[in-house]
């Protein structure tokens, strides 16, 4: 990513790989591949966009709703050109990269949210150290954690110490014997070769786990030779002697820059496939003087520290804070031309594992537009071959009114990307007092400092070493955006990303044609071999002879065809082949279908007829139950039934005289639909609920009158024995029944 054809690092790539590497127009890489039948040159941008397309593609498909937003990780050491690169790539698939995250910080994020017990923001932080050795780079950070909180202090790497650096040790030892055992080269033929990697990546993991002696074979190798070999733990570690020696550059220079001692390291954390070799695990538990540890997934450690900086940045999610500071891997300068000639003003404006995201403000005082030019300040430092990160042109300053030079405040900028910009100019103009009403105006005290910079962190100026502060004269003043002009190292530039972004969108949507093309092979295919086993099965009944004959020699013809000139035809065809092969397949599955459901929907619909038969019994005799229906109701479920019967007894008569492989006389659809006629009509009459029947009301007749008062009733009814009341709405009574009610 990010490199030129002629870069040393791609050439040395390029020997070790099983394609071709080509140069592109504009001087990057690219992979020369068949696609459609045609030779075709994609970018690297190009090729990991069809990488986070086919992730994208399962992401969504597990997912069940579309992804937009993504973290990427990328190694800590890659430079601003590869990681605008990266960033490309994802643009070009439509994806929305939150962040890149550097791989060790993604590691430390995994370790650090999910601990209950780390200090609290005021006590000393707890120092981890966390080492990564993956397939091809070898990467250490150290991390401070306090509660809800990471910084990374340092980070140091070999980028060209991993796992395939000890498999190719095995290679050149394996290749070297195989050469004079059975007088062959495996470096001669790819194909050979890359199997020859792969059992020597088989064989590095058994002798991780195993010191005895563990053996190669490989069937078949080259001009159908059978190979085998053998190797131990010590043989291993004696022919990786010069790679382990590597393991404890980088963890000097963490220490070195990080100011640390061993002392001070609370644990080493290891992540990474080849952290497994056992020799590894002991260089740097020997470095640090204690065991290492373990806790976290070596193989995706970065991969969930990258999902749970997704989780914080998306809306979506709740997550608990978490704050996560990075630290820039290399210190960058910035370097301009000042007033007099032949002089250049240089400035380190980020050092090495400086807090990352960060801005800077710088101030420069200049009658006219000027160039400002980002690098590397430790070129040695950098496995990249250009030092240069880019050009930024200062456009649209003037001088002052009075001919004087102009304030001009610069904005530089390590974004969460861990990519270097110039993200903002302005020009410092003095307002008249008339003015400052209608412009947004910001009060300064004027300098006769005239530094061509000042440097400052975030927006609060460092006013250097300056005399003693007096009263100044205070001014108003207003900022002026001024364009920025950007030239930088590596860029694929708009109409290019354009390009690539419109041909992915096209090889999308030929992957869906592609993919609908081969279901429809698929299909036929899957038709031919499902009838064939299904003709000689359960089938059989349902086809006559001649016909059976026939349909079998055209199942026969269509598999052919499949394998030879039907093997990469279009759609369309594949679709036309498999309505023909339906058209005398669907009526022999059709009378198979209807051989099994016929049966047992007479058998419903008789249950039925029978139910409605016997109630309408019931109802001529009498019985109490049907007794509230109405005559002329019951003559119609009579009728009904009386006709279904006889419907369906000349159904089954006509379907008796049928043979098997013959149509039916009747179909399933029609008994259904005899069924719901018969329920249709029958049931609402049956099933009427009896009328209900109200109850005499007793009659009381003291309560007859609604005007009835106790004064107005004789002496005699007065004296009259009165009911007496319990307390509750109903009279007192000794035989009253007693029940339990839950």
């Amino acid at each position: 990513h990010g490199r030129a054809f002629n870069d040393p690092f791609v050439q040395k790539e390029k020997e070790k790989l099983s394609y071709d590497l080509v140069p592109m127009k504009n001087g990057g890489v690219g992979v020369k591949v068949m696609y459609m039948d045609e030779e075709h040159i994609f970018s690297v941008e190009q090729i990991s966009a069809m990488l986070l397309t086919k992730l994208k593609e399962t992401a969504e498909s597990n997912l069940k709703k579309p992804v937009t937003d993504c973290v990427i990780s990328v190694p800590s050491f890659f430079t601003d050109a590869e990681r605008r690169s990266l960033l490309d790539a994802a643009q070009i698939v439509g994806l929305n990269c939150l962040r890149l995250m550097n791989d060790m910080t993604a590691v430390a994020l995994n370790y650090g949210i999910y601990k209950q017990d780390l200090p609290a923001p005021e006590e000393k932080p707890r120092i981890v150290v966390f080492v990564d050795m993956g397939h091809s780079a070898f990467q250490v950070s150290a991390c401070a954690f306090n509660k809800s909180k990471l910084k990374v202090l340092g980070t140091a790497f070999d980028p060209f110490l991993g796992g395939r650096n000890f498999d190719g040790k095995l290679v050149d030892y394996f290749c070297a014997e195989i050469k004079s055992k059975y007088k062959l080269d495996p470096k001669a033929k790819v194909r050979a070769l890359l199997r020859l990697y792969q059992e020597c990546e088989k064989l590095k993991k058994l002798m991780s786990s195993n010191s005895t002696d563990i053996p190669l074979n490989i069937e078949c190798f080259m001009n159908d030779t059978d190979v085998s070999g053998k190797m131990n733990r010590s043989q291993f570690e004696e022919l990786c002697a010069d790679l382990l020696q590597r393991i404890e550059m980088p963890l000097l220079s963490l220490m070195e820059q990080t100011q640390l001692k061993v002392e001070d390291v609370t644990a080493v954390e290891i992540v990474g496939g080849a952290t497994r070799i056992p020799a590894v695990k002991e260089r740097i538990a020997k470095f640090f003087g204690k065991d290492v540890s373990t806790t976290l997934n070596a193989d995706e450690a970065i991969a969930r520290g990258c999902a749970l900086q997704c989780a914080i940045l998306s809306p979506a999610f709740k997550v608990r804070e978490f704050s996560v500071t990075d630290a820039t891997p290399f210190p960058i300068s910035l370097l301009w031309n000042t007033e007099a000639e032949d002089t250049e003003g240089v400035h380190e404006v980020f050092s090495r594992n400086h807090a990352a995201p960060f801005s800077k403000v710088l101030t420069f005082y200049r009658k006219g537009p000027f160039e400002l030019e980002a690098f590397y300040s430790d070129p040695n430092g950098v496995p990249y071959p250009e030092s240069k990160i880019g050009r930024y042109i200062i456009q649209n300053v003037a001088a002052q009114k009075d001919g004087e030079k102009s304030k001009v405040k610069v904005k530089v900028r390590v974004n969460t990307h861990g990519i270097f910009s110039v993200s903002t100019a302005s020009m410092v103009e003095p307002v008249k007092s008339e003015e400052s009403e209608d412009v947004n105006v910001e009060t300064e005290v004027e300098s006769q400092d005239q530094r061509p910079i000042e440097n400052s962190s975030d927006t609060n100026e460092k006013k250097g070493d300056q005399p003693p502060e007096a009263k100044k004269p205070k001014i108003k003043v207003k900022n002026v955006d001024l364009p920025i002009e950007a030239n930088l190292v590596w860029e694929l530039g708009k109409e290019l990303l354009n390009m690539y972004i419109e041909t992915e969108g096209k090889m999308i949507m030929q992957d869906k044609l592609e993919k609908e093309r081969n279901d429809a092979k698929n299909a036929v295919e899957e038709y031919v071999y499902e009838f064939r086993d299904k003709l000689s099965g359960p089938y059989e009944k349902f086809v006559c002879e001649k016909d059976l004959q026939g349909f079998s020699a055209l199942l026969t013809e269509t598999e052919g065809w499949l394998y030879e000139e039907g093997e990469d035809e279009a759609k369309q065809v594949y679709v036309d082949k498999l309505e023909d092969l339906k058209k005398l397949g669907t009526p022999i599955e059709t009378r198979y279908q209807e051989a099994e459901e016929r049966p047992k929907l007479l058998e419903e619909l008789g249950h039925r007829l029978q139910y409605y038969a016997t109630i309408a019994g019931e109802f001529r005799n009498k019985d109490e139950k049907y007794i509230h229906i109405d005559e002329m109701e019951m003559m119609k479920v009579e009728k009904c039934v009386s006709e279904v019967v006889e419907w369906m007894n000349n159904a089954v008569s006509a379907q008796a005289k049928k043979s098997l492989d013959q149509d039916p006389a009747v179909h399933s659809s029609e008994i259904k639909a005899k069924l719901q006629e018969l329920n249709n009509v029958c049931e609402p009459v049956v099933t009427q609920p009896k009328p209900k029947v109200d109850s005499p009301k007793e009659e009381n007749p003291l309560n007859e009158r609604s005007d009835f008062k106790p004064e107005d009733m004789g002496e005699d009814e007065k004296n009259s024995e009165m009911p007496q009341q319990n307390g509750e709405c109903h009279p007192s009574d000794q035989n009253t029944i007693s029940m339990d009610l839950d």
